[in-house]
């Protein structure tokens, strides 16, 4: 099986836009469902409602791929389960190496989905000595010392950090002069990196804020929507309240928490 130090998947020299690769993940897990339940076909219809997009949008989408399907018998869903893998390079071994063994470290460390998806957690790496030797998954913990020789010995194209927002730079910076050139954020800090690297960031409480909007909202609709129907006259709403040193949350000696109004993230 080729390896992702020599091999990488074509999607940007055939021109499939960013927007189309983000959704490719989504057919596929879609498409998964159905192969494992012996689904010999599937229609765009079918497939989108399934995927959680609208059926223009998944045609679209599949056209990049040269993949049409037939009229009146919709996509062949092995055909493109091995389509979609293919061409998110997943018919390939990709070595990953996970930065930082704390409970969040481990918990990828022991996620079942990276093997059958063709991740290879390769090494397990942690700063603290105490953690040298210790399996986690069935994997060695291995000091940080070694992160550059671990990298080489592997072949390992993928980094992922698990680390606090105060080591997290420096373990980058490091894994990019390695030699790594896409890299999985968990760590609670925006990385700067040089062209030709790839971040992707996951932030769990960005994610719930978003959905706190959300629900907010729609216990502010709901409130309108009752006074309105009791003759209620709105009201406008309330600015927040500032203290003599201008800061908006501030207590009564003008000072703010440690991370200001809201924190933008949760510690790693």
């Amino acid at each position: 099986m080729a390896t992702g130090r020599t091999h990488r998947p074509a999607t940007r020299s055939r021109g499939i836009p960013e927007a189309t690769v983000a959704r490719l993940p989504l057919y596929l897990r879609a498409l998964t469902a159905l192969s494992e339940r012996s689904v010999p076909t599937v229609s765009s219809e079918e497939l989108a409602t399934a995927a959680g997009v609208n059926s223009a949008k998944l045609r679209k989408d599949f056209s990049y791929l040269g993949s049409y399907g037939t009229r009146g018998v919709g996509y062949d869903v092995e055909y493109l389960v091995y389509q979609i893998s293919r061409e998110l390079g997943l018919t390939q071994d990709w070595p990953v190496v996970i930065v930082g063994i704390g409970n969040l470290g481990a918990a990828l460390a022991n996620y079942g989905g990276f093997a059958s998806r063709g991740f290879r957690v390769a090494a397990l790496i942690d700063a603290d000595p105490a953690m040298a030797g210790k399996p986690v998954a069935g994997i060695a913990v291995q000091h940080t010392d070694e992160l550059e020789k671990i990298i080489d010995d592997n072949g390992v194209s993928i980094g992922v950090i698990a680390t606090p927002a105060g080591a997290a730079q420096q373990v980058c910076d490091r894994l990019v002069a390695a030699g790594i050139t896409s890299i999985l954020n968990f760590a609670p800090t925006v990385l700067s990196v040089p062209d030709g690297v790839d971040v992707r960031k996951v932030d769990l409480s960005i994610e719930l804020q978003i959905l706190a909007f959300h629900e907010q909202r729609k216990a502010g609709e709901d409130s309108t929507g009752h006074e309105e129907g009791a003759d209620a006259v709105p009201q406008p709403p309330v600015a927040p309240h500032r203290t003599a040193a201008g800061s908006p949350g501030a207590d009564s000696s003008g000072r703010q928490g440690p991370d200001g109004d809201v924190p933008a993230v949760m510690p790693a």
